[in-house]
């Protein structure tokens, strides 16, 4: 009967793959066998640190068998056991490693999704990395022509910016998915990415940069005639006013209770500067006089 321990197990697969002057050829399949039974002893024993070690060893193996798919199955379990022991540069390399192989076996969705489950881990211990890894999987599926599967994803990396305080680079990335849901017309998406951002822009208290990503977004027919517009021009029009209360009105307003909750809870503690400030700006650009070249 074979030994169930899984300490001899790894060490008859470090044998079997191991040349000699009489083993000439590795036994990458019996090898392969023993790993993935050593694995699952040391996950079941709670030894995390050796069990991923057992996963790399199996998902090796399986990459020597020509099977990938198996290969980032074996390499996703290492990267949650490196999550277990807190090796956070492991959990991101495995499940990077994971990515290709799946895109190996011309698989784009398992290999997004594998990047999304490493940028999820990540959030919290590296979350520049996680915005990273969510960024790489946006783009497989971009690649691949999948922009609908991608929108959970848009959403995290966003949410992360957010958290981070990096509102322009959130508003940023709420543009890309704005892009993405033109492409596969989902239209009702586009046109809250692009409110969303504004209101994102607006928070961070920069409001040439909403005005300027209003008037682009408004290039887009679709945006232009829907009620996301209508509420974005009513909010820039309350900041131009200097209309405090209009503000508040406008952001509980159902168009912007229908966004994402990130979003609602940016645009709920609006306005987050100086209105008046900006509506005295605004009044001394109307009165300013015009240039003699104007009038030519």
């Amino acid at each position: 009967m074979a030994s169930s321990d899984p300490e001899k197990l790894m060490t008859k697969g470090d044998k079997l793959t191991k040349l000699t002057l009489t083993r000439w050829n590795a036994d990458w399949k019996s090898a392969t066998e023993l790993y993935e039974q050593a694995a699952v002893g040391f996950r079941l024993a709670k030894d995390y640190g050796k069990a991923k070690i057992a996963f790399e060893k199996a998902s090796k193996g399986q990459e020597m068998l020509s099977s990938p798919w198996d290969a980032a199955k074996h390499m996703e379990s290492a990267a949650s056991m490196a999550k277990e022991v807190g090796i956070w540069n492991e959990v991101a390399d495995f499940f990077r490693t994971a990515s290709k192989f799946y895109i190996e076996c011309g698989r784009s969705q398992p290999a997004a999704d594998a990047l999304a489950k490493g940028a999820r881990l990540l959030e919290e211990a590296s979350s520049d990395e996680a915005i990273q890894m969510y960024t790489e999987a946006c783009s497989i599926l971009e690649e691949d022509d999948k922009e609908q599967m991608a929108f959970d994803l848009y959403r995290a990396a966003t949410s992360v910016y957010i958290k981070l305080e990096r509102y322009a680079d959130a508003a940023t990335f709420l543009l890309r998915w704005g892009l993405a849901a033109d492409k596969c017309n989902a239209v009702h998406s586009q046109c809250k990415a692009y409110l969303s951002a504004i209101i994102v822009y607006l928070y961070a208290d920069d409001f040439k940069q909403a005005q300027k990503c209003y008037n682009d977004c408004s290039q887009i027919e679709a945006f232009l005639g829907s009620d996301q517009n209508r509420c974005a021009t009513k909010l820039l029009s309350a900041y131009e006013e200097g209309d405090i209360e209009e503000i508040k009105r406008v952001s509980h307003s159902s168009t912007i209770s229908n966004l994402d909750h990130m979003i609602i809870r940016l645009a709920r503690k609006l306005p987050t500067g100086d209105v008046s400030a900006l509506k005295a700006e605004t009044s001394k650009e109307e009165e300013m006089p015009l240039d003699e070249n104007d009038l030519t």
